[in-house]
């Protein structure tokens, strides 16, 4: 089976789905199919290469595949460039430029569970690209599968017509062949190019510990060659290329890439940092006048300290992170010092999953004992100079005096539920600030409903409290909605009239008094007690809003005292009272490192 080039035998195309709904399954059997894969190298989830990946079910990295594909009517033969995407919204703008990269989308919804929230996400982005979707009901062998329900979804609440919708099970193969007729006939070839110069969509990058960065690029219009001069145009770099080549799923070196094909570069690049997803590929000497539309830098949207549960680890995590961020571009990390918790780093995160695989992937990967702070959302404070300041941190909150007003970020969240949970999440939602913006109804049982909620109430416990009032039947998504003007303050924390910056938080006005009490309430459990009362306060500003106090550990003085008279009790009791009078007034309180860890956690 011998591929001639030609712009319109060439398939572009994304498989969409929710978690779990069979997305990598069904990338499996299309590779069985076209052969691309020889049965002894086969596995399941094939392209999701990350022993995380498989554990958890999801999509992290993104990874391409060209297949190709006789068609038994015309005996001609197809290139199929898969280009898989991550499903999660936390790397909704690396889905949006793979969307970018491709002219179709197969989109795979569960036949028994039906539309799910992220697979909405994730749709609307693939029509706001005028991209062919091609709808496909999975696992409609089991038996609670309901395929005429969920088709009618499809069209109520996406708005796509489902009527012809294929039928398959990706776990046993059944359909999947009229999936790949489908792509040949439903998903339209690559535009043809307006020009001979070189402009090439940088979707997606991979780092080789001994090639450098290797870059995903979906090819516009020109050719990449070796021995070429390239431009990056938003980080401005000029590299030679060394080696180009398509993914089959391995590694395939070919002379040349030409308008349509997907494939990856490799140019000798060092630094993650000179690459950025979006971004496009041109001739230095020959560019192109305008870049391709659509880049933009992501900004970290949630910030966390990552500190080692021991200070001799914090070369070993410095590294860690290091080789982390060279296959992840999005993670942003500082060093930052605290004086509970030692040497450590400030990192951003596009999002809490995106906290929490960084999170496994150092404890697993590496083999470090590490510790988080709790997760925080970037504020924006106008100072009363009109001077615009970015806060991700407390120990950086400015004097209240100097500050004119603060904004902080919220989101739209879409939640699929079943009907009979309304009341509980409606309630949940209002307890975290939220408005109710729209409510559709998907199916007799089932509703789609949108919130608009700020974002630091959703990055604490919001989808372990929606899951647990649901019963697990709910699934939300969130985009982010812009910033808002809030009343939000510094909760500080003091311990014996000291304040500890490792517990202080920003929090909204109306929250302050039940985190004060919280955080108060644990303190009292966690701090062993002194020779002397302890009291612990929660203030805001100068006002003390919570107090909790840990009693004094006491010595029966008089123990040695039998019988006589009760004078002499009073006058050791008197010199005992006298002393801890002074040791309050000298007495300093040593926080134990366990205790900074058991605040940590709650």
């Amino acid at each position: 089976m011998v591929f001639q080039y030609c712009l319109t035998k060439i398939r572009n195309f994304s498989i969409i789905a929710h978690i779990d709904h069979g997305k990598s399954t069904l990338a499996d059997r299309l590779l069985e199919l076209t052969q691309s894969v020889e049965q002894r190298d086969m596995q399941e989830q094939f392209l999701d290469d990350m022993e995380l990946e498989r554990e958890r079910g999801i999509t992290i990295k993104a990874r391409p595949v060209t297949m190709y594909f006789q068609d038994p009517e015309t005996q001609e033969v197809y290139q199929l460039n898969l280009i898989d995407t991550p499903g999660h919204v936390d790397f909704a703008y690396e889905v949006s430029r793979s969307l970018g990269a491709c002219e179709g989308a197969i989109l795979v919804v569960d036949a028994a569970q039906g539309v799910q929230a992220q697979t909405l996400a994730n749709v609307y982005l693939a029509i706001e690209r005028n991209l062919e979707v091609l709808p496909v009901l999975n696992k409609i062998d089991l038996p609670a599968a309901q395929p005429e329900e969920v088709k009618r979804q499809i069209e109520t609440v996406i708005g796509i017509d489902a009527s012809a919708a294929l039928m398959i099970s990706a776990k046993t193969g059944v359909g999947v062949d009229k999936v790949l007729k489908e792509i040949i006939r439903v998903i339209p070839p690559p535009k043809k190019p307006v020009d001979d110069r070189l402009r090439a969509l940088i979707f997606d990058s991979h780092y080789d510990a001994y090639r450098g960065v290797m870059i995903y690029v979906r090819v516009i219009s020109g050719e990449i060659t070796q021995k070429q001069m390239i431009l990056f145009m938003a980080k401005l770099g000029v590299f030679e290329v060394q080696e180009v080549g398509i993914l089959a799923p391995q590694e395939k070196k070919v002379d040349r890439l030409r308008p349509g094909e997907v494939g990856y570069v490799l140019a000798n690049i060092k630094n993650v940092e000179d690459v950025a997803i979006g971004d496009t590929v041109t001739l230095d000497k020959a560019p192109c006048r305008e870049p391709l539309p659509g880049f933009k830098e992501v900004p970290p949207v949630v910030f966390a300290g990552i500190y080692p549960v021991d200070t001799v680890d914090f070369e070993t995590l410095r590294d860690a992170l290091a080789k982390l961020r060279l296959n992840d571009s999005s993670l942003h990390v500082e060093q930052e010092t605290s004086q509970a918790l030692g040497f450590g780093f400030r990192c951003g995160f596009l999002g809490l999953l995106h906290l929490e695989i960084v999170f496994e992937r150092l404890s697993r990967e590496f083999d470090l004992s590490i510790l988080t702070t709790a997760p925080s959302v970037v504020y924006r404070c106008m100072l009363r100079t009109q001077k615009e300041l970015w806060v991700d941190n407390p120990a950086y909150y400015p004097d209240p005096a100097h500050i004119d007003y603060v904004e902080e970020p919220w989101v739209q969240v879409h939640i699929m539920t079943p009907s009979e949970y309304l009341g509980a999440i409606m309630a949940l939602c209002n307890e975290k600030r939220g408005s109710l913006t729209k409510t559709e109804t998907v199916s007799s049982t089932r509703l789609l409903l949108t919130y608009r909620l700020p974002m630091n109430e959703i990055i604490t416990d919001f989808n372990d409290r929606l899951k647990s009032v649901t019963r697990g039947y709910a699934s939300f998504d969130y985009e982010s909605d812009g910033y808002q003007r809030g009343d939000i303050i510094k909760l500080e924390i003091r311990v014996n009239e000291e304040a500890v910056d490792a517990f202080s938080c920003l929090v909204h006005r109306t929250r302050a008094e039940i985190k004060g009490r919280a955080l108060c309430t644990k303190l009292k459990e966690v701090i062993p007690q002194q020779l002397f009362k302890v009291p612990i306060q929660a203030a805001i500003g100068g006002k003390i809003i919570a107090r909790e106090t840990i009693g004094a550990l006491s010595k029966n003085v008089t123990a040695k005292c039998y019988g006589g008279d009760i004078t002499r009790k009073r006058k050791l009791w008197e010199k005992q009272k006298e002393g801890k009078k002074k040791m309050k007034e000298i007495g300093k309180v040593h926080i134990p490192q366990h205790v900074f860890m058991e605040v940590l956690k709650t």
